[in-house]
């Protein structure tokens, strides 16, 4: 007859951890799961370890959520023998949260027993995912410490119901005391890494949750060992440091890892199901089918199998094997806007246009007060941040500490830059934007823009970019229009040396569709200067993009198409107008320089590349408009073409590697 199967979900930190994760480690965490399995009447759980009470009756109090795994068809009295079997392997002395052995690991491997399943991911990568981060690995110990802790009425295997257990709220209390002394600490104190604890171990005792294991991951590595086996125990460090090296954890692209003791559960019917008869022995799975095995301890081997199993389950980006040595040495900096302007000319000139319009009464803030900000609090810190030191008898230059924005000196003119959007024509407001652009050269202003307290998202981005799209549309950009056009640009392009507040203008909902139009309008010009200013945009945009493919490569995660910023009708949409603006660009090298290389750079790497870019680029006949730079005639209006050789060189690398 059968049985049902309940998992029993409980947050370790009573609610602490949905309402901190975010301004604790940078990510949302709506619990630190711990869990139990309910079955025959009974609640079994790892802790102190193997722990039977009544159901709901366990220190931890009421479960948070209970979740129904189906029904196991095994009887009571052969489950109890497998309790008792890997209640030896489960001891309390390996308990970790976060290692192979904790609560998690314990019941997904009882649920794999009784129904042949597991138990939820979000519950099973959590310790990973949590302790990855500086906070979680803080915390470690006070949760290891809580596992630890002897657990009142606990029942032998078999025996009588227990008594009641009162809640427990320690765990809560340390969380508390934790974040306290975390924020005391000097910074130095606090953990900047946690390598040691990433990508756990699977700890496995019967062929169904060995099974359930395949078919949750594509590339996996198992270990078959023995406790009465020397030689495992020399190489399973090795096997539990290649799972940290290798295995997947924060978005990474990996190998998931087994370890199976033969001599533990139904450790036995698992290894003879697979043929194994020594150990230690390693099967290498892809797709759930074996693909290779090694036996013995051979660990040069063993990692090589490990790397060749990675690059045969997520195969490296085709670009990765081009040789492209011009675009592979081009500098993924951002092209930045930092000439000084005479900041109280540029203030009087301001001023004048705010003297010039009728000001509304319903306007707030006056224009008095707009006027008073600006002479007393951000001019100020303009002159004092970005004026070059005077040079000392010596030869030598004044020092002095860079002062830095501050989020009330922002907040206030950003409102103030808000008012005067409304009452101020475009062509007076050239001058504000190119205060913003001089701003956000300080990092200061960057972390200001992205945080979540400033509104519109992107501070000044957010107001001042409408009004940009405003005078494309218009069709009119001559004279104070035209300069306010430029400065937007080189306002977005100086936004880009912060890669935060790029994710932001590539990732907001509200923010990047006014980018992008923006930008496309602006490569088709008619102003040199505005065409220059756009390329250095697209340039910053790809080589955002860039940054973060490269750097999921480093990692091993793997180029997605799913990753930040990555958007495939976008980036079809901007290199659509790259390659239209260097077909019209007839003769200027610097404009011709600047989108052959965000080309290049939206182009490499790109998830979209194969299926989507390649088949646009024939369509745009971007390889012929490319070549047609390398010669006179259609493509360029001096003597044979571009003649800068760094630049003739990209074209070539760009038409001869990327659009073929």
């Amino acid at each position: 007859m059968s049985a049902p199967v309940k998992l029993y979900v409980y947050d370790l930190s009573n609610g602490m951890a949905r309402s901190l994760s975010v301004q604790l480690t940078g990510r949302q965490i709506d619990g630190i799961w711990h869990t139990s399995i309910v079955v025959f009447g009974r609640e079994i759980f790892y802790g102190q370890g193997v722990n039977i009470t009544g159901p709901g009756q366990s220190h931890h109090g009421r479960p948070l959520q209970i979740i129904d795994m189906g029904e196991t068809a095994i009887d009571k009295e052969t489950f109890n023998e497998y309790l008792e079997d890997i209640r030896e392997h489960y001891t309390a002395d390996k308990v970790r949260y976060g290692s192979d052995f904790n609560c998690n690991s314990f019941t997904n491997d009882v649920v794999g027993f009784l129904t042949g399943g597991s138990i939820p991911d979000f519950i099973k990568d959590l310790p990973s995912d949590f302790l990855s981060t500086p906070f979680g690995a803080a915390l470690r110990p006070t949760i290891d410490a809580m596992y630890r802790r002897p657990v009142q009425g606990q029942a032998s295997i078999g025996g009588p119901a227990v008594a009641p257990a009162p809640a427990d709220s320690q765990l809560a209390a340390s969380l508390v005391q934790s974040v306290a002394n975390r924020a005391q600490a000097p910074l130095s104190a606090h953990p900047t890494e946690s390598s040691s604890i990433t990508a756990p171990m699977h700890v496995i005792t019967n062929p169904a949750s060995f099974n359930s294991f395949l078919k949750s991951h594509r590339a996996a590595a198992a270990i078959f060992t023995s406790q009465t086996c020397p030689p495992c125990r020399m190489i399973e460090p090795i096997f539990e440091r290649l799972a940290e090296e290798k295995g997947p954890h924060d978005g990474r692209q990996g190998v998931a890892f087994a370890k199976v003791d033969i001599d533990v559960g139904l450790g036995r019917n698992l290894a003879a199901e697979w043929n194994i008869r020594a150990t230690p022995t390693f099967y290498f799975f892809l797709d759930g089918h074996k693909v290779t095995e090694l036996k013995g301890v051979d660990a040069a081997e063993l990692r090589a199998q490990i790397d060749l199993l990675i690059y045969e389950a997520y195969p490296p980006h085709p670009h990765t094997r081009l040789g492209i040595p011009i675009i592979q040495k081009m500098s993924l900096n951002p092209i930045l806007f930092t000439q000084l302007p005479a900041v109280d000319n540029m203030v009087s000139k301001f001023f004048s246009f705010i003297d010039e319009v009728s000001w509304p009464p319903t306007v707030n803030p006056t224009p008095d007060q707009i006027k008073s900000v600006i002479s007393k609090s951000f001019a100020p810190y303009l002159k004092a941040r970005f004026t070059t030191p005077k040079a000392l008898p010596n030869g030598a230059k004044a020092s002095a500490p860079l002062i830095s924005s501050i989020p009330a000196l922002l907040q206030s003119w950003s409102q103030v830059t808000a008012a005067l959007m409304t009452v101020l024509p475009a062509d007076a407001l050239f001058p504000l934007a190119d205060m913003w652009r001089l701003a956000f050269l300080d990092p200061a202003t960057g972390s200001w823009a992205t945080a979540p307290s400033t509104s519109p998202s992107g501070g000044p981005i957010g107001i001042i970019l409408p009004n940009a799209t405003e005078v494309l549309e218009s069709g009119s950009s001559k004279g104070g229009r035209r300069n306010f056009l430029l400065t937007v640009l080189r306002l977005l392009c100086n936004s880009f040396s912060s890669p935060a507040l790029g994710r932001t203008l590539l990732t907001d909902s509200a923010l990047k569709p006014k980018l992008t139009s923006v930008l496309v309008q602006s490569l088709l010009h008619e102003d040199a200067s505005i065409r220059t200013a756009a390329a250095s945009l697209a340039f910053n945009v790809g080589a955002w993009l860039q940054n973060g493919r490269v750097e999921a490569i480093r990692n091993g995660r793997g180029i997605q198409p799913h990753m930040v910023g990555e958007d495939e009708e976008w980036q079809v949409e901007l290199i659509s107008a790259i390659v239209e603006a260097l077909s019209r660009e007839v003769a200027n090298e610097e404009i011709v320089h600047r989108l052959t290389a965000s080309l290049a750079l939206f182009l490499r790497l790109s998830p979209f590349y194969d299926e989507q870019l390649k088949p646009l680029l024939e369509v745009l006949q971007a390889q012929e408009k490319l070549q047609g730079k390398l010669r006179r005639g259609d493509g360029w209006e001096g003597d044979g073409g571009v003649g800068k050789k760094e630049v003739r060189q990209l074209i070539e690398e760009v038409v001869n590697k990327l659009c073929v």
